[in-house]
């Protein structure tokens, strides 16, 4: 495998930034969820344009079949995790959502375990284990027993697995693909799907919206899709899809604090608490997982 032109682990902090501020513009918009993932989606194909099609194009031909099916599976699987996430904020806060989300450890080690025969280190499944404690510490306090919110924590859980799928998949066909290519597909592929469930099946309007409601979906497919999920999908081939899904367990805590100063959300003892217990499990986890590579070269 050739060199990295930038250390995938600061990626990966990018990244881990930029998704954190994702559940802060979707909050802010007034459109339905779907509506808000297909013009997520949509606005990132059309920046991603200029660049795909000069110097790209030509890599479709060298596509196998089976990387076409794992490209088309991973798009319908972002397409619904966004549904299913930016539908869940519509029932609970962003720090629960958050939480469950970024759950992904959980789904992570099962599915590189049994599709990639990947082995892990007792040190790193304790600190898996206690960086999840800390994200369910940091929501504690938010959790309320009601329909409507264990209706939305539900929701959550079901785009945590999603994004997992995708993330599997995606580590799978990025070894052959390169980002640009990876990245255009999937994100035109998750396109088509959000318009159709918005004109089939939610049935919501695709216009007309206040220009505020215009600017978050170019914010959304700027910062956390371009300048986060991209990243992510470049640091696959660099990095396993463990490692980046405990390294999202950052993202509780900055959508914390930007929820904090932006939409008034209070930040609680527990989210403190289990900010600085994620911090100190992901990054002891990293640091094993770079250990076990180096010793395994």
């Amino acid at each position: 495998m050739d060199t990295p032109k930038m250390n995938p682990y600061v990626a990966l902090a990018i990244g881990v930034f930029s998704v954190s501020t994702s559940a802060i513009f979707v909050k802010l918009s007034t459109a339905e969820a779907g509506v808000v993932a297909f013009y997520r989606m949509l606005f990132s194909v059309i920046i991603m344009l200029p660049i795909f099609f000069p110097r790209y194009l030509h890599e479709l031909r060298a596509i196998t079949n089976k990387d076409w099916f794992y490209t088309i599976i991973a798009g319908i699987f972002l397409a619904f995790h966004f549904i299913l996430w930016f539908e869940s904020l519509n029932y609970t806060s962003v720090a629960s959502s958050t939480v469950l989300v970024t759950l992904q450890p959980l789904f992570a080690f099962i599915g590189t375990f049994f599709f990639f025969k990947e082995k892990f280190s007792l040190k790193a499944v304790v600190c898996a284990i206690v960086a999840v404690l800390g994200s369910i510490i940091i929501s504690w306090g938010d959790f309320r027993i009601s329909g409507a919110a264990l209706y939305g924590d539900f929701l959550a859980l079901a785009a945590c697995a999603l994004i997992t799928a995708y993330l599997l998949f995606g580590q799978n066909v990025r070894q052959r693909i390169s980002l640009i290519t990876y990245t255009f597909l999937v994100y035109l592929i998750s396109s088509i799907v959000l318009l159709i469930y918005v004109i089939t099946i939610s049935n919501d309007t695709l216009y007309p919206y206040p220009a505020s409601d215009w600017f978050y979906f170019l914010l959304l497919a700027v910062v956390p899709t371009l300048m986060g999920h991209t990243l992510f999908n470049w640091s696959v081939k660099w990095l396993s899809t463990s490692t980046i899904s405990m390294a999202i367990l950052f993202e509780p805590v900055g959508a914390a604090v930007l929820a904090f100063y932006i939409l008034g959300e209070k930040i609680m003892w527990t989210q403190i608490g289990g900010g600085l217990i994620i911090i100190i499990s992901v990054s002891l986890f990293i640091y094993d997982d770079r250990k076990q590579k180096v010793l395994h070269q």
